[in-house]
């Protein structure tokens, strides 16, 4: 999944993708590079970010997604908390809602989701992106986000979205401390007991800055090894803004996780 941020405050790459032919060229690189999703945010997570209004989210997605239906040919999400929103982008070419608050943000989201018969990517998150920092008190991390996002999961289920159209995604980075994030990754495999595939995005965010002390330009590596044993460990789907890299991460990391499950040592012979 490539990251297209059309957000002027985004952690990474805030403001460079605004005009929507910037974000078209950047979503067809990012296919180009191996990207088999685009997901499309218009208001910035991160921690302290400020809340934008529904006209404004619009007013940032809505053109790209338009252009990015005509010109790409891989799967939309967008990335957003709030119905109307979601609903939209649906509209004009999106297929996937990629919801931070697990359905909670917005009462109506659920319904949209349901109404629409498409995927939705339900993320742990505490509070909101201007408080989830001061709410990273667990007992085990691990398992009380596998606790709440089951919660979500049932009652996306009891709105009337299909068991089959749910993704977890255990929200590194929100309401997470560098350590917690890192124990997620090291257990992701525990989450295979929620049954739903399961989406990471570890992509250069601030716990790989505080474990290598590394500015966000010189975290690509971080992310490498964390997009490496999140596939390891089972992930189905990685987040990713640096996809041609990340990608022969993920081949690599799956070709040998693959022929270390099938116990055959995968031996064909000679290396070149």
């Amino acid at each position: 999944m490539g990251v297209l941020n059309v957000t002027p405050d985004s952690f990474s790459d805030g403001g460079a993708y605004l005009d929507p032919g910037a974000a078209v060229a950047r979503a067809e690189a990012m296919v180009g590079e191996g990207a088999s999703l685009i997901d499309v945010g218009g208001e910035s997570t991160r921690p302290g970010a400020q809340p934008v209004s529904a006209e404004e989210e619009l007013r940032r997605v809505v053109p790209a997604i338009e252009r990015l239906a005509r010109t790409v040919r891989v799967p939309i999400s967008i990335d957003t908390s709030k119905a109307v929103v979601a609903e939209r982008a649906l509209d004009v070419g999106a297929s996937i809602v990629n919801d931070v608050t697990a359905l909670r943000g917005d009462r109506r989201m659920a319904r949209v989701v349901a109404a629409a018969g498409v995927p939705v990517v339900l993320m742990h998150m505490r509070g909101t992106p201007q408080t989830m920092q001061r709410e990273t008190a667990y007992g085990d991390v691990v398992g009380d986000v596998i606790e709440e996002l089951q919660e979500r999961i049932d009652e996306a289920v009891r709105s009337g979205i299909a068991r089959e159209r749910l993704i977890v995604d255990p929200g590194i980075g929100f309401a997470k401390t560098a350590e917690q994030s890192v124990a997620l990754i090291a257990q992701l495999d525990r989450f295979a007991v929620l049954d739903c595939p399961v989406l990471v995005g570890p992509s250069r965010k601030s716990f790989i800055g505080r474990v290598l002390d590394a500015p966000v330009d010189e975290r690509v590596m971080g992310t490498a090894i964390a997009v490496c044993l999140s596939v390891w460990h089972g992930a189905d789907m990685i987040r990713v803004h640096d996809v041609s890299v990340m990608r022969q991460v993920v081949r690599m990391t799956a070709a040998i996780r693959a022929c270390r499950e099938s116990g055959s040592g995968c031996d064909r012979g000679g290396d070149e």
